[in-house]
């Protein structure tokens, strides 16, 4: 998976736009919303790839740690704070001039290098589904939030329509590997999608983990129909 990553990396960005018709920022705007950052409040990204939800996080007031074990991806995210900070993924937000700088740490999510309830926002945008273990990533993301805290994860769903199912799951099965055999010259960089998520609980099985843990007051709202899903709960 490491090596999928490094391939995809350089044109990560502009697959997600071409391939979602830009509308991933805005679900990622939603994600931040629903985060109700606090300025200074101490958040932490989870399997941040190139830095999107991590720089708006920062860009809400957040003292933000972004960890992603892929270097390839990290390193794209660390060029794009250097180059232009303020409106990095093209999700701005209000400024707060005091904020330092995201933080990015190579590390596995289902091992968080992080001690407990250190974080009063942890998120997990379009990775959950991609770990080994996906309970266990949500198990080390609700350790590390503070008792009060909010876990939030931004995924692919499985709509309850199965007109709309079938349709979604065709277009990712079959249209979206198009995307990394031009873009990246291997299809299979972008088929994991669809692979990924044939496995993968979505909405119910995320919310009732979530609700597990424990997590108190999970919301589940859907987008796009149900194709794609975001999480909130509080520890």
């Amino acid at each position: 998976m490491e090596d999928l990553f490094a391939i995809v990396a350089p044109r990560y960005d502009l697959i997600n736009d071409l391939q979602s018709l830009g509308l991933h920022r805005r679900w990622k705007r939603i994600l931040i919303e629903m985060a109700g950052v606090q300025p200074g409040e101490r958040a932490l990204d989870v399997c941040c790839g190139t830095g999107d939800v991590a720089f708006a996080l920062q860009q809400s007031g957040a003292e933000v740690t972004a960890l992603d074990f892929s270097a390839a991806m990290l390193a794209v995210a660390q060029l794009r704070a250097e180059k232009d900070p303020p409106c990095s993924g093209g999700l701005r937000q209000p400024q707060t001039p005091s904020t330092p700088p995201v933080r990015f740490v190579r590390g596995d999510a289902l091992r968080l290098p992080f001690p407990g309830e250190a974080f009063d926002v942890v998120t997990v945008a379009y990775g959950l589904r991609n770990l080994a273990d996906w309970e266990r990533g949500l198990e080390e993301m609700w350790r590390v939030a503070r008792p009060g805290g909010r876990l939030l994860v931004l995924d692919f769903g499985k709509p309850d329509n199965p007109v709309w199912r079938r349709l979604y799951f065709a277009y990712l099965k079959y249209l979206v590997p198009w995307f990394g055999k031009i873009l990246c010259k291997d299809a299979a960089t972008h088929a994991y999608i669809f692979a990924s998520l044939q496995n993968y609980p979505a909405q119910r099985g995320v919310a009732a983990k979530m609700e597990s843990l424990p997590c108190a007051g999970v919301r589940v709202r859907n987008l796009a129909g149900g194709a794609m899903s975001i999480h909130l709960g509080r520890k």
